[in-house]
């Protein structure tokens, strides 16, 4: 192979890569907008923006394969700016790990973590601004999916951990 090496993104074109990512993102095409964001992380490493969407496009690729993506979006999420952002995004992360678990028919696993996702919103809520609804959203998303997923309903019912497997 033949000694490619990346090439640094100009600051100038900072906003510009943004939009991008987040238009990949919108397309569902997380791995074009992870790049880009990773772009724009090696000359900004603070940018809130670009790490939110980094993180949201690593819990987008859940589906596919949930091995090491969780910690990473966890590990993201946790340079965010804010505390709340912090637990809300975690948050996030959880319910959107459980959701790609319910599409593996790990109901159990996928219980765990929505119960996760509910401990994060709820503390989000106490730290949201008085403008976002966000966290009480997501709350009411979770709690619905709780009481109308038959694999969860079947799971609440059995015993069960609070700590969900991740895989190998």
């Amino acid at each position: 192979m033949h000694d490619y090496a990346l090439k640094k993104l100009a600051q100038k074109d900072l906003g510009t890569a943004l939009e991008k990512a987040g238009i990949y993102r919108d397309l569902n095409q997380p791995e074009e907008a992870e790049s880009i964001c990773r772009d724009i992380l090696d000359i900004e490493p603070k940018n809130e923006r670009a790490l939110r969407i980094l993180g949201l496009a690593l819990t987008d690729r859940f589906v596919e394969r949930r091995v090491g993506l969780f910690e990473e979006a966890l590990q993201v999420f946790a340079q965010l700016p804010t505390e709340y952002e912090r637990v809300y995004y975690t948050g996030v992360a959880w319910e959107r790990l459980g959701k790609a678990q319910l599409a593996r028919n790990e109901g159990h696993n996928a219980l765990a973590a929505i119960e996760h996702a509910l401990e994060a919103f709820e503390k989000s809520e106490t730290l949201a601004p008085a403008s976002s609804p966000d966290p009480v959203l997501r709350w009411n998303r979770c709690v619905r999916l709780l009481q109308s997923h038959p694999l969860l309903k079947q799971a609440f019912d059995a015993p069960h951990s609070r700590q969900p497997h991740l895989g190998d």
